[in-house]
């Protein structure tokens, strides 16, 4: 049984998920979203009847404060975190993680994100690629999937695969997209995951950015198809040198008019901006585009 618990980012439904997967054990909890809306996380897994004694595991699928902010307070009372290597000494000592993002939100930090606080390295292991974890009677698989974060994986269990952002941002029947923040976009080893989740023959994705999809290889070409259409776009306004400030109203009404375009109704286009606002992923390609 996997249970979708929406954390109300930003008080936006359908913006962030965590999931609660039933086992022998108890509860895995794959993601926990960022420590503002940790309140929201313990209230959804209250709803299901789960109390926060019973989640053993944490599996994050990267270190961004929208995934695993609040993984150190999950940490703190028992819960096992597994991570990527490159992601590790980062939730061990967060300090340059928090100084960075404390540099790209400034104030809005402890509204977006709240607080965030290392982690006992017994509480916290790595993750290598295709290692395969025995955790309440079930089989779990880390497939490393950069492309969106150099520290990403997508956890496989069965034919269910839990993507993270690699697989894209997806509200409701809408397009699939990808969220392309600072500093790890490269849309080549992007293309290199996409094509290992083609691999794994899911029959279900869980999106972070918003749940369950089903029709997995058109999600996968849709989503593919566009990231090559938003590093064309920005292409000629990186080769001339134009800031990001300048570039984002342009870039936001593109993806708005897309988006649009594309069926989404009025009510989900909050949705995708707290999930993958604009003016990030113009930051995060100008400067793969720029190297």
């Amino acid at each position: 049984m996997i249970h979708t618990i929406d954390l109300h980012f930003l008080d936006t439904p359908h913006s962030i998920a965590a999931f609660a997967v039933a086992d022998d054990a108890g509860y895995t909890l794959v993601e926990c979203g960022p420590y503002s809306t940790h309140d929201r996380l313990i209230g959804g897994l209250k709803e299901l009847g789960i109390e926060p004694e019973q989640v053993h595991t944490l599996l994050l699928s990267h270190i961004h404060f929208d995934h695993a902010g609040a993984a150190w307070w999950w940490a703190e009372r028992g819960t096992q975190v597994y991570v990527h290597p490159r992601g590790l000494k980062h939730m061990i000592d967060p300090t340059r993680l928090y100084g960075s993002a404390k540099q790209i939100y400034g104030d809005r930090m402890e509204e977006l994100w709240g607080e965030m606080k290392g982690i006992d390295p017994a509480r916290i292991s790595a993750v290598e690629d295709r290692k395969e974890l025995q955790i309440g009677g079930k089989q779990w698989t880390a497939h490393h999937t950069p492309g969106h974060a150099s520290h990403h994986i997508a956890w496989q269990i069965g034919d269910v695969v839990f993507t993270g952002d690699v697989g894209g941002c997806r509200i409701e029947d809408g397009p699939a997209i990808p969220p392309c923040p600072p500093p790890d976009i490269d849309a080549e080893q992007w293309h290199e995951s996409i094509e290992r989740l083609r691999e794994l023959n899911a029959g279900t994705f869980y999106l972070t950015h918003f749940g369950e999809v089903t029709d997995t290889e058109d999600h996968l070409d849709d989503l593919e198809s566009r990231l090559d259409e938003y590093v064309a776009w920005m292409m000629p306004y990186a080769q001339r040198g134009m800031s990001a400030e300048a570039i984002v109203p342009k870039f936001e009404a593109f993806v708005e008019e897309d988006l649009v375009d594309n069926g989404v109704a009025e009510r989900d286009l909050p949705a995708y901006a707290a999930a993958n606002p604009a003016y990030m992923s113009v930051a995060g390609l100008l400067r793969y585009l720029n190297k």
